[in-house]
């Protein structure tokens, strides 16, 4: 009766082992992903990377079968058995920085005192006996006999581990919030899991083994059980630490890397040993079973993890916020982007074509510049590189009809508006080739045209309206972050964190949409005159230059800008001058896309797309101008102070 529980703990263990081995792997995977920038999380990766070695070491010896292979293991094990000690107090020392009290210079000193004597215990364990003896061979398991200095490595580890649990208390009475001493309590439970994983154990209760082996065994399985539990609780906290992420997403990304990381790579290498193991009991070939059950296994894993998430990250990761994650996740699934948009524009005018009877067909949208192409069918080009409505919009060539209102001819093409609901306003047009001289609908086309008309309509009324929401979202997006960046560290960083200025410059696509809307309205409009460029630092300086008009400051900005994307030398129409010829020509002087393209002998498609080019080139000279404008202001202020 006890040989077969002995065994069965034995392989319970080896499991136990190797997937601690994957779990410690895992989440120094994640820490290294999320946030290396962060002290703590960076001197947590590496506890990590020593119980990882540890438990590696550990499997590897309990494959091996040679005595020279199994040593050489053992010793290696002690690359992370070295290290613990120093890491556990290099942990607490960030810790306690990150809460409020950096170190003055002593702590820091002790840490790296730790460090080099724990490289001393590692010279010592690896290249002689004089901390870890001889291999000690029994019927279960193998293990390196303490040496003489093993003492000394015992007195080492409980100072460093007492000095680390001073530094935790220390940290948790500086939390103040209700969440912070919460996960600080985590991590201080949490912390005992590496410490459990990663000292040698054997090396001091070799004989207890000898004498009561299945209760050594139960309590080593016990302790391995208990390992994993604690490794997550502590990723858990050092999981906050130095991401701007709401809480609910951090919860969210670390189930989902526990999931598929840890879970399913011990799960299918637990089930993998036992069929293995009972394979061969009943006399089946291991090697044609294993394979079939490890893919089994793993594609059930990942078709129940992606069936329960969801459910499981509602019920305990959204709380009173599950309202507000629904809408936006319903508005990430129902979103029409633009190849939506496209798609079902196309199938609107190939219906169009069946109806009237034609080849070709076209909706065009009125942008910022003029009217945009949006989709098109058939072999004709409908605009013909035209930037601007076709003025026969605003002739009487055109002729009205019942349902589809006033439709109009135009080269080779009949063109109807579109429309908002209740609005005179266009915001489009669909074309088709025309086939007579003047619109002639029966009242059958009509009436069929008129519900493809209002499908591409609700299209686009409904893409405006993403879009205006992307407007909004574009500007709330770096107050948000300004805001969580605040939160996250006010967590337990205290009053200094709350006290910091959230106000700073626009940078990337926002920047570049502001300085777009306002070249676009350098003459004057409400895109301008209330841009918030308007408040940035320079601006701001320039104004007492321009009589106190803010406008005119900005409008002086913006020349200034494109002045910065200028070449040296005399202006020409080369490639080198290309992006400050299309600034100076469409924006300063106000030209039509269509005499820009032809001075500069391109094509209009060609022109936009430089155009862009050119307008982030302004924004980042912007960028630069602020940062310049934000050091002189500073240095204004010291030079007062010193005064």
């Amino acid at each position: 009766m006890t040989q077969p529980v002995l065994s069965t703990l034995l392989v319970i263990n080896q499991i136990l082992n190797a997937a601690n081995a994957i779990t410690a792997f895992s989440l120094l995977l994640y820490v290294l992903t999320f946030n290396l920038r962060e002290r703590v999380a960076r001197s947590f990766a590496l506890l990590l990377a020593c119980v990882t070695v540890v438990y590696f070491g550990d499997v590897l010896t309990s494959l091996s079968q040679v005595d020279t292979e199994i040593e050489l293991w053992l010793r290696l094990q002690w690359v992370g058995i070295a290290f613990v000690p120093a890491t556990y107090l290099y942990l607490s020392d960030a810790l306690l920085a990150a809460t409020g009290r950096p170190s003055q210079g002593k702590r820091r000193l002790v840490v790296w005192l730790s460090y080099l004597l724990s490289g001393v215990v590692l010279a010592a364990a690896g290249l002689g006996r004089i901390l870890a003896g001889d291999l000690v061979l029994s019927e279960s398991t193998a293990y390196l006999s303490p040496g003489k200095l093993f003492p000394a490595f015992m007195l080492f580890s409980l100072l460093n581990l007492g000095l680390a649990g001073f530094n935790l208390w220390r940290s948790y009475k500086r939390c103040l919030t209700r969440s912070s001493r919460r996960r600080m309590r985590y991590l201080m439970a949490g912390s005992l899991g590496p410490l459990l994983g990663s000292f040698p154990f054997l090396m001091i209760s070799g004989s207890t083994l000898e004498v009561h082996p299945l209760i050594f065994w139960g309590l080593l399985v016990v302790i391995n059980s208990l390992v994993a539990i604690q490794m997550v609780m502590i990723t858990y906290t050092i999981a906050y630490f130095g991401v701007i992420c709401p809480d609910r997403v951090v919860k969210s990304r670390l189930f989902q890397w526990i999931l598929r990381g840890p879970v399913v790579a011990s799960t299918v290498l637990g089930v993998t040993v036992v069929v293995n193991r009972l394979s061969i009991l009943i006399g089946l070939e291991g090697a044609r079973v294993v394979p079939f059950t490890m893919v089994v296994v793993l594609l059930m894993l990942q078709h129940f993890i992606t069936l329960v998430r969801p459910s499981i990250e509602r019920l305990f990761f959204y709380g009173e916020d599950r309202g507000d994650i629904a809408r936006l996740q319903l508005l990430e699934e129902r979103l029409l982007t633009t190849g939506d948009l496209r798609q079902f524009l196309e199938s609107i005018l190939n219906a169009v074509c069946d109806v009237a009877g034609v080849g070709s067909a076209f909706v065009a949208v009125v942008g910022p510049d003029g009217l945009e192409m949006e989709v098109a069918v058939g072999p004709d080009d409908p605009l013909r590189g035209s930037g601007d409505l076709p003025p026969l919009l605003v002739t009487d060539d055109k002729v009205s009809f019942e349902f589809l209102g006033v439709v109009f001819a135009w080269d080779v093409y009949w063109l109807i508006p579109i429309r908002l609901a209740d609005t005179p306003e266009v915001v489009g047009l669909l074309g088709l080739r025309a086939r007579g001289v003047t619109p002639d609908f029966n009242p059958e086309e009509e009436a069929r045209l008129k519900v493809l008309v209002d499908g591409a309509t609700v299209a686009l009324a409904d893409r405006l309206l993403q879009r205006e929401i992307f407007g909004v979202v574009d500007r709330l997006v770096p107050q948000v972050d300004a805001i969580q960046r605040m939160r996250a560290a006010a967590v337990y960083g205290g009053a200094e964190a709350l006290t910091e200025s959230v106000n700073g410059i626009h940078t990337g696509e926002e920047l570049t949409d502001l300085v777009r809307e306002a070249l676009g309205h350098y003459w004057g409009g409400p895109r301008l005159t209330r841009s918030p460029l308007l408040t940035l630092r320079l601006v701001r300086k320039a104004i007492s230059e321009h009589d106190g008009n803010p406008v005119n400051a900005l409008r002086a900005i913006l020349r200034q800008a494109i002045n910065r994307v200028r070449p040296e030398g005399e202006r020409r129409f080369t490639a080198e001058w290309m992006l400050y010829n299309i600034l100076e020509m469409k924006f300063l002087q106000g030209r039509k896309v269509r005499d820009v393209a032809l001075r500069l002998a391109m094509s209009e498609a060609d022109l936009y797309r430089k155009q862009r080019v050119a307008i982030d080139e302004v924004a980042r000279a912007i960028t630069e101008m602020e940062r310049e404008a934000v050091t002189s202001e500073s240095g204004e202020e010291i030079l007062k102070k010193n005064e």
